[in-house]
């Protein structure tokens, strides 16, 4: 509990003080006139309040991802915990907020747009395929996942492919919805909608947290316990636990979503809290379930801990199991009742539904900047999401088992881009060591992203022995882009 507790308070103080250090940094100007008004075009700019953009703006990145990466964080010990706060200040936050404000400064410009505009046109290029792939894979992901789960509480008509039943009628409704939240107007669906779903995944986590310390609060894992790792499966704590969490610390995907939210603020001092804030939130969401997985199982009659009563509830199930959702729905409706299985479907089927629209609708945008297509026209949208909806059709068809077990190492990768092109626009722009906000957790999660490709199972997996030889390279990586973007400031300096 005193863990939890000191963790939850640091992200709030990490907000206040952090957060408007950050700000002061990137040098907010609050009489700017900002793209929701400059380019208003009843489409994809449009002035919005800001309670109603942060919800937004939370939902979009949140999904599953703070709940899911906690849950599976927490199987490595209480280390999750420093890693959700740390993470959440100093990387996350940061991040989020660069994305969203440089985004707000280049004119509402796409995630490509902005890490090219900084790191040159070789990358720009790299970026927008990047971030498409990224986008309807997980897009897709959560078309087929949630299209599943109904199935299964309201059978439909399904269409046997390759020896497995496909939810056929769920994934065309769920489809169809994706197709309009796409091509509407953000205020029409998004901006109406998306405030209560994201009330309501706050709402859920408030209530575990009550439930939580209230009734549960002696089992609840601290630091205190030890910082080894609680996995039995060789794998080493750094960099696997930083990839897992993801969404709860610091997410690549989030920098796609924040151009969205920027084309609909009316003032840069809103910039904080809707970027900075919506991420504080979801590493307390984090903090919350992080706690929860980790308490929840513990029997003290048979000398279990929380995070040992955790690993042996899963070792139950087989590796196909589909482990955060099924700790979702168990503590959920232990904790919470029925109003807890409500808000578990709204969790795992809801959550998901909304990032996979706003993530076709992020690609739509991303298509129409680096095409300068005008948005305005009914059909040009058309245009451009009529092939993205055939690709995530189709890719609705393949197997995914394998592919997308790189997502999480390029999510992350996809940060350090944005973390990059964050610090050389801090460089050039006048902040006398200002750069460092961004440079520091840049080159941490350079070390991350390119330990864990060399470590990981899904990447080269290097044996016990030798994972020496992956931290040695990616400290020769971090290192080498360190002295290649010293190299460039003295150079631009001058």
């Amino acid at each position: 509990m005193i863990t939890f507790i000191i963790a939850l308070i640091a992200l709030v103080v990490g907000y206040v003080l952090y957060g408007t250090f950050v700000e002061k940094v990137f040098g907010i100007d609050e009489k700017a006139e900002t793209p929701a008004i400059t380019k208003n075009d009843g489409v994809d700019y449009v002035p919005m309040s800001g309670w109603r953009i942060f919800l937004v703006q939370f939902l979009n990145i949140a999904g599953l991802g703070p709940i899911f990466g906690a849950i599976m964080g927490i199987f490595f010990g209480p280390a999750a915990f420093l890693w959700i706060v740390f993470g959440t200040i100093f990387a996350g936050g940061v991040h989020d907020y660069l994305s969203g404000m440089l985004s707000l400064r280049k004119g509402g410009a796409s995630l490509p747009e902005i890490v090219g505009s900084e790191l040159g046109t070789g990358v720009r290029v790299f970026m927008r395929v990047l971030s498409l792939v990224l986008l309807l894979l997980l897009t897709t992901t959560f078309l087929s996942g949630p299209a599943t789960l109904l199935q299964g509480l309201a059978p439909l008509t399904t269409m046997p492919f390759q020896g497995r039943a496909l939810p056929i009628v769920w994934v065309l409704i769920i489809f169809g919805y994706y197709a309009l939240a796409t091509v509407l107007p953000v205020d029409k669906l998004i901006g109406r909608f998306y405030p209560i779903f994201g009330a309501m995944l706050l709402f859920m986590g408030v209530g575990i947290a009550i439930v939580m310390l209230t009734q549960h609060a002696g089992a609840m894992p601290e630091l205190t316990d030890g910082l080894y790792n609680r996995k039995a499966d060789g794998l080493p704590i750094f960099p696997m636990m930083f990839v897992s969490i993801a969404c709860g610390a610091i997410s690549g995907f989030h920098g796609t979503q924040s151009p969205i939210m920027s084309r609909c603020l009316t003032n840069e001092r809103q910039g904080r809290w809707i970027f900075y804030g919506a991420m504080v939130a979801e590493g307390i969401l984090a903090l919350i379930w992080a706690a929860a997985a980790g308490t929840f199982f513990a029997d003290p009659e048979n000398g279990l801990d929380g995070i040992s009563g955790l690993h042996a509830f899963a070792s139950q199930y087989d590796k196909g199991t589909n482990m955060p959702a099924l700790i979702v729905d168990t503590v959920s409706r232990s904790w919470l009742g029925t109003v807890g299985g409500i808000l578990a479907i709204i969790g795992v089927i809801a959550a998901p539904i909304t990032s996979g629209d706003t993530a076709l609708r992020s690609a739509r945008l991303i298509v129409a900047d680096f095409m300068h297509i005008d948005q305005k026209p009914r059909m040009k949208r058309l245009m451009i999401a009529l092939p993205l909806f055939c690709c995530v059709f189709a890719l609705v068809f393949v197997n995914f088992d394998i592919v997308w077990r790189y997502f999480s190492w390029t999510n992350q990768t996809l940060a350090v881009f944005t973390l990059w092109a964050g610090t050389v626009w801090l460089s050039k722009n006048g902040r006398k060591y200002g750069y460092l906000i961004a440079l520091i957790p840049a080159l941490f999660m350079t070390m991350v992203s390119t330990s864990y490709i060399l470590i990981a199972p899904e990447g080269f997996h290097l044996p016990v022995a030798y994972r020496w030889i992956g931290y040695v390279v990616a400290a020769v990586v971090t290192v080498s882009l360190l002295l290649i973007f010293a190299q460039w400031a003295r150079k631009y300096n001058k």
